[in-house]
């Protein structure tokens, strides 16, 4: 079977479910989608593939993949809680950098997390073993999850207007599955992007000047 065909076939599913439905079929598929451990669904095309159907609000189809997305996330999180016993040396290390991390920067890396196409689950596990609040991971998590949803949803609405005006193509479902291809190439090159950085090294790069600071202030 031809890539067009499955991409054809893919919209058609996605515009039936939506329409059978809707936000809560949204919320449905962005929570077990973010249960990546178990259930790998790529719930950002449907994301994408719903904004460009102008009958549905892309606020509220925001919202609904926001909170169902947040709540999946923490399926690593109750790994983490059930894993703590069996960790590592080099988990415990691990564990131990994060929590010098999250001592300082701790809502605004899982806003970050969350918000970009960074692996949640190697945050949400560690957060498990650590035993951080819930509802102090939670609502970042949350905010940036609804954050996320939207520049994709309206990545997808507006992508499909641009592919109308550059090819000439009046069909929305053309335009939805051509929008989908472009997105998922984005995708492809910004993930290549995030796992060449070496965020432990650069963390501790930043951090470092700071505690040399404060000790010279102490001084």
């Amino acid at each position: 079977m031809a890539a067009e065909d499955i991409l054809k076939q893919l919209a058609d599913w996605l515009q039936n479910f939506s329409m059978q439905y809707g936000y809560l079929g949204i919320f449905l598929i962005s929570l077990l989608g973010s249960m990546s451990i178990f259930f790998p669904i790529p719930y950002t095309v449907v994301l994408f593939t719903l904004g460009s159907i102008e009958t549905f609000n892309p606020i509220l189809i925001a919202l609904a993949s926001g909170l169902g997305s947040a709540i999946g996330e923490f399926s690593g999180y109750l790994l983490g809680l059930g894993g703590r016993r069996v960790v590592s040396e080099k988990g415990r290390r691990n564990v131990e950098f994060l929590l010098k991390v999250f001592g300082r920067y701790g809502a605004l890396a899982i806003f970050i997390f969350a918000l970009t196409p960074l692996p949640d689950d190697l945050l949400f596990i560690p957060l498990g073993v650590m035993r951080y609040g819930f509802l102090k991971a939670f609502i970042p998590a949350f905010l940036g999850k609804i954050c996320m949803s939207l520049i994709i949803v309206y990545s997808g609405r507006f992508m499909v207007g641009i592919i109308r005006d550059i090819f000439g193509i009046e069909s929305d479902l053309t335009s939805a599955i051509i929008g989908t291809a472009v997105a998922l190439i984005l995708l492809a090159i910004v993930f290549t992007l995030m796992f060449k950085v070496d965020w432990k090294k650069t963390l501790e790069k930043h951090m470092k000047p700071e505690r040399g600071g404060a000790r010279e202030n102490k001084k």
